[in-house]
């Protein structure tokens, strides 16, 4: 393989663990605008490990898994509290709070960030990608998946019928922090290189879309919403030069025809998303997209007494 698609396949899968990390609390009716954190936490210990103590990349992405689990369980008790907008805020400003630290910490190398040493292979984020795309949909068909769901339906009804409601939210947070760590250690080791300008808050913004417009409904809207928008706006890459010069083409015009500018990209991405919302605002993937049909049962036959 190529080392375009080399990068373009890691890209992905790390984008998968990321988006499934999201998820879990998306999924139990609570919007994470901390994601960005939450992987700068997972890179940054993973990339510290490995160049101050030489550990080997299998023991620094497991320290950085945990490192954001234990930190988003610390932070969901409290910030759980919150509903709605104001949660969002409060996760938002929890990333800008880590980020603000990095920038300014001579210990993590501030804004000129961090080597890593140690290289890892595409076959790893591609392997952890699998791994938790099959740890979140086994939760999701266990009773964990079953109170998660109950809470996003309706909290205060599965506060009735014994859920523990704060409890399913902090263990989903919790949990979605820790495979939010493990993307940004993965990432860290596959492009040998952190800085924090990369977790920024449009990396949160993408990561949540990736969630909701893929699907909510779903553990399958992750791994779609990521494989969308991440291979979107490379085929936009290779489509746009060729579109425009055969639009050129057709209106006659001749001579050096160049290639549009690299925005243009997001502009199409954009206008993809706009649409999406407008159109598919359930996402890409609902809970009856892969759903077999129901049969519907024999009509019963009329009696007598139905007849007269």
């Amino acid at each position: 393989m190529s080392g375009y698609w080399t990068g373009i396949v890691t890209i992905l899968a790390i984008n998968v663990v990321f988006a499934y990390g999201i998820y879990l609390a998306v999924a139990t009716g609570q919007l994470n605008l901390g994601g960005a954190g939450f992987q700068a936490l997972g890179a940054y210990a993973a990339a510290w490990l490995c160049f101050e103590l030489d550990w080997s990349p299998a023991w620094t992405i497991a320290a950085g898994t945990v490192v954001a689990g234990v930190i988003g369980m610390g932070i969901a008790i409290p910030i759980l509290r919150l509903k709605g907008v104001y949660l969002v805020l409060g996760t938002f400003a929890f990333a800008e709070v880590v980020a603000g630290l990095i920038l300014n910490s001579e210990t993590l190398g501030g804004a000129m960030g961090l080597p890593v040493p140690a290289y890892i292979e595409w076959q790893v984020p591609v392997a952890a990608a699998v791994a938790c795309a099959l740890l979140v949909f086994y939760l999701m068909a266990t009773r964990f998946g079953l109170a998660v769901r109950s809470v996003h339906d309706d909290d205060v009804v599965a506060d009735l019928m014994g859920v523990n409601v704060r409890g399913v939210r902090v263990a989903a947070f919790a949990l979605g922090a820790a495979l939010a760590g493990l993307s940004g250690g993965l990432y860290a080791h596959a492009f040998s290189y952190v800085e924090i300008q990369g977790f920024n808050a449009s990396l949160s913004i993408y990561v949540l879309l990736y969630v909701l417009l893929g699907g909510a409904q779903t553990a399958w809207g992750p791994l779609v919403g990521a494989a969308f928008f991440t291979l979107l706006p490379e085929a936009m890459r290779s489509f746009l030069p060729a579109a425009k010069e055969a639009i050129w083409t057709a209106f006659g015009v001749t001579g050096d025809i160049s290639p549009p500018d690299e925005s243009w990209r997001f502009v199409v991405l954009g206008a993809a998303v706009i649409a999406m919302m407008v159109f598919r605002p359930e996402g890409l993937v609902t809970r009856d997209t892969f759903a077999f049909p129901r049969r519907r049962s024999p009509a019963a036959a009329p009696t007598r007494e139905a007849a007269e």
